[in-house]
């Protein structure tokens, strides 16, 4: 059997943290920051935690 390929569009959005879990960061903040407040737009800067059901999708296209 050959070895599972990453899929490189998921390898370029997402990383593993040290447990495992997989960090994402947060859209909509490209442009048309105008109309946003300055605290929102800040907070948009932070990377946050992929959702359960969503991480079970993406284990599969990044294997460990």
């Amino acid at each position: 059997m050959p070895k599972m390929k990453t899929h490189r569009g998921a390898a370029k959005r997402f990383k593993r943290t040290a447990s495992g879990k997989l960090k994402r960061f947060k859209s909509m903040k490209s442009h048309k920051t105008g109309k946003k407040s300055p605290k929102r737009v800040r907070n948009l800067r932070k990377a946050t935690l992929v959702s359960k059901g969503d991480q079970k999708r993406i284990d599969k296209l990044i294997p460990r």
